[in-house]
């Protein structure tokens, strides 16, 4: 898939940050090598894509599946693997890829060491976690606002949306933050009402339910009041609160409020 970034059209992979930059320059060139590369890093900083890239008509094989890798290892010339981490059985797979002569681009999150792993990927590049790739995150909440007005409608003006982004599993939590803030835009409070009974259906049963999910209420509205009051003695007055009791439940929901 080709997304166009700023007027330049560039693969499903991100490339603004220098970080992006580097690891697309290096699949890049193995475009052109007939050799193996694996590509490290944490779960949804685009590993995939760079293989889809490098070997764009190989199959693809999730490692933890052993049985279709050693049948695809068995029966083609270009194989992506992916979480090569996951395998039940590492050295068979190296031996097969060895044995068969396979063009092998593999991904994982670890970083594998050993001496066969050395031989059999000559080119190892690791790519970094979105959070060290702020230009890239912007260019993704652009890409994922434009996805999400499509299904939902709203506004497609990504500047519109407020939220920290959660990048904790990179795109993947990136993209579903996106989606979540766009069909909550125009939400109505008995729609949010039902979103929140459908929660908590399964979870009340306690003698203390009642103080233990008092943060879904009270967290959004302390967010949002210090955001639009910026002061804490602003916010008590417009909440009929006084400072103590409001400090306090700052104190209590801080885990909520980073």
């Amino acid at each position: 898939m080709e997304v166009a970034v700023q007027g330049v059209v560039v693969t499903s992979f991100i490339t603004l940050s220098n970080a992006s930059k580097e690891a697309f320059k290096t699949a890049t060139l193995l475009k052109t090598l007939n050799v193996n590369s694996l590509i490290t890093g944490e779960d949804g900083v685009g590993k995939k894509s760079l293989a889809k890239y490098i070997l764009p008509n190989a199959s693809i094989v999730d490692a933890s599946d052993f049985d279709e890798s050693i049948t695809l290892l068995s029966n083609s010339d270009q194989v992506i693997i992916t979480n090569l981490h996951n395998t039940a059985n590492l050295k068979t797979i190296l031996d097969m890829i060895e044995a068969n002569d396979v063009r092998v681009i593999a991904t994982s999150k670890e970083y594998l060491v050993n001496d066969e792993i050395t031989e059999l990927f000559p080119v190892k590049f690791s790519i970094p976690p979105l959070s060290q790739r702020e230009e890239d995150v912007k260019a993704l909440i652009d890409i994922f606002s434009k996805e999400a007005s499509e299904l939902f409608g709203g506004d497609t003006d990504s500047k519109q949306l407020i939220f920290t982004p959660d990048l904790s599993q990179n795109s993947a939590s990136l993209k579903r933050q996106v989606m979540i803030t766009y069909l909550l835009q125009d939400i109505k409070d008995t729609e949010l009402m039902d979103i929140i009974e459908n929660y908590l259906s399964d979870k009340l049963g306690s003698n203390s339910d009642y103080r233990n999910f008092l943060y879904l209420y009270e967290t959004p509205l302390i967010k949002v009041g210090l955001k639009k009051f910026k002061s804490q003695l602003q916010l008590a007055d417009k909440l009929g609160l006084n400072r103590n009791t409001l400090r306090k439940k700052i104190a209590d929901n801080k885990q909520y409020l980073k």
